[in-house]
């Protein structure tokens, strides 16, 4: 296995998964960012043959000290995601800095463990019709995507709608006016999930939510417009899938995103493994279903909108909320400001119905400079 973005949640989470599996999973491959410190423990732990890290400045000389007596080979994330050993790689990391190594792998017909949803968002015309071509497999990491696919095992007709469930996030009933003063530490208190600090943001605003039904659109081929989200606060029932027939399926489980891991690494067998939860069905008296209020959610709407426009929207769409969660987490804008300076963006901007590789970079680039642009006028 090669594991690309291993110092992130969804990396963590992953090699726990190979420590309590040692005879099914061997890493062979890690790619991390600019966390130096814990990719060292993880290299010292796991022994790849290669690694890949983000340094700049000052860290160049801190990463070739730490590194320079390690025996593996330095490789670029594109290298790993295509390296011929790899069986499968999990790509955990995050934003559309991922795309690239998408791509790599999915031209080298690998089996693909994807929790990178930006990649598909911003590029999933390209890259499932690549993948189409290669044969490469892309077996989905989300909890709601796997719930999806699990329950469209075995059945051979299209559904007739997919149910995305959402926890709602900590702000599920505050009102507009409690919204514009709400904090970073607020905000990076999820209920249910435990994530890293772009997603937990995401899942505050419903943007999250709004990613996946585009991400969906394109693992599934299943119309954006046939794809519902239901807020369901106990984050028991990941997803749901309905059939023509009227009939649903759910699949249900803790939340803890290791269950969905395991399952995409191990597919098509379900492997015991005692560090995983097991639901307790005493704890629970009721489930809870609603529907999302867009109003005060709007990036969902935003979303929405984007999936449906399709071409450039929904790489600007990406590209702007990174751009915009990045200023609220420095603490430059306001909670409620993400979503207005993602709308303003999207206002402004000019489709390109079937874009390249290189015009979806590009428009990934001017939609984050707009974000910037615009956000010295952005009221806190």
């Amino acid at each position: 296995m090669a594991l690309l973005g291993s110092t992130g949640s969804i990396g963590r989470q992953t090699l726990d998964i190979v420590r309590a599996l040692p005879e099914r999973f061997r890493i062979i491959g890690l790619a991390a960012g600019k966390n130096l410190d814990l990719l060292a423990e993880q290299v010292t732990e796991f022994i790849p043959e290669f690694i890949s890290y983000t340094a700049s400045g000052s860290s160049d000389n801190e990463a070739r000290n730490r590194f320079g007596d390690v025996k593996c080979k330095v490789l670029s994330l594109e290298e790993i995601a295509c390296h011929p050993d790899a069986d499968i790689v999990v790509i955990a990391t995050s934003g559309t800095a991922g795309l690239g190594a998408v791509l790599s792998a999915v031209k080298a017909e690998k089996t693909i463990a994807l929790a990178n949803k930006e990649s598909l968002v911003a590029a999933g015309e390209i890259i499932t019709a690549e993948a189409e071509k290669s044969g490469a497999r892309i077996l989905p990491v989300d909890s709601e995507h796997s719930a999806i696919w699990q329950c469209l095992n075995g059945e051979k007709q299209k559904p007739r709608r997919i149910i995305l469930t959402a926890s709602g996030g900590p702000f599920r009933e505050y009102s507009k006016e409690q919204m514009a003063g709400i904090t970073v530490e607020q905000a990076l208190k999820h209920p249910s999930w435990q994530m890293g600090n772009k997603v937990t943001i995401d899942s505050a605003t419903l943007m999250n939510k709004g990613l996946e039904i585009i991400e969906a659109h394109w693992l599934f081929n299943v119309s954006v417009d046939d794809i519902t989200v239901l807020v369901h606060p106990q984050s028991i029932v990941h997803s749901m899938v309905e059939f023509v027939d009227g009939s649903v399926k759910a699949q249900l489980g803790c939340p803890d995103m290791r269950l969905p891991i395991q399952y995409a690494l191990s597919y098509p067998d379900r492997l015991a493994n005692p560090e995983l939860p097991s639901l307790d069905w005493t704890d629970f008296h009721s489930l809870a279903f609603e529907q999302p209020d867009m109003d005060r959610f709007p990036c969902l709407r935003l979303a929405i909108e984007a999936g449906r426009e399709g071409g450039t929207f929904p790489v600007v769409l990406c590209a702007a909320d990174e751009a915009a969660v990045g200023l609220f987490l420095s603490r430059r804008i306001g909670f409620t400001d993400i979503a207005r300076l993602v709308e303003r963006v999207l206002e402004q901007h000019e489709k390109i119905a079937h874009p390249s590789l290189e015009e979806i970079i590009e428009a990934d680039a001017r939609a984050r400079e707009a974000v910037l642009k615009l956000a010295g006028g952005a009221a806190r």
